[in-house]
Formats: structure tokens, sequence, C-alpha cells
């Protein structure tokens, strides 16, 4: 089965940074479209950012020029690089798994990031 393990949230202050990392343990890493979800308080959860295998990306309007997503395929790793941070970008972070050969999607426990002065 395939298992996500998010780290690398916590408390940071307006414009500060921060860098979420999510552990995959998955058979083959580099089949599969990664992403960053995110869920904030009383609101639906949204796509943050999605990362091919070759490196294809795409980010949602609010986050980009400030977040930047990546991925190790040798070390099964997804990463979210995340810059001049705003109280808006408060949310539960989840990582996120889909191969290219199914329709399911995987799902870590999610990570809090919270932004607040």
């Amino acid at each position: 089965q395939v298992q996500l393990v998010e780290s690398g949230g916590g408390l940071v202050q307006p414009g500060g940074s921060l860098r979420l990392s999510c552990a995959a343990s998955i058979n083959i890493f580099s089949l599969y479209i990664m992403g960053w979800y995110r869920q904030a308080p009383g609101k639906q959860r949204e796509l943050v950012a999605v990362i091919t295998s070759g490196g294809s990306i795409n980010y949602v309007d609010s986050v980009k020029g400030r977040f930047t997503i990546s991925r190790d395929n040798a070390k099964s790793t997804l990463y979210l690089h995340m810059n001049s941070l705003k109280p808006e970008d408060t949310a539960v972070y989840y990582c996120n798994a889909h191969s290219y050969f199914g329709s399911e999607h995987y799902w870590g426990l999610g990570t809090q990031v919270t932004v607040s002065s």
C-alpha cells in the first residue's frame, strides 16, 4: 500500500519561509504525479501545486512566485518550499500521489502550517 508522511509544518511569521517534505513509500515513485493540497478551517481542500515525473509544474494562482514544488525521485520525496508566507496560507497541507496507471489518489495525514504575527 502507498504510504505518504508529511513533515516540516509549524508556526511562522508573515513573510517567513518553511519547507515541507513528503516521504513516499511507493514501489516506483517516478510513475506517480505528486501534489500538495491544503485545507483551511471552514474551507474546501484545494490543490496548491502539482509536479509530474518529468518536471511539469502547476500552481494555484495565490501561491505563484512564492511557493516552489520539487521532487527527488531517487529519494522518493516531494518538497514544497514556501516563501513570503501570508496569514491566508494557514492550513493543513497534504501530500498527494496519483499513479499514471490508475485513478486512485493517495493521501498523507497532513502537516499544520500556521502563519501569524
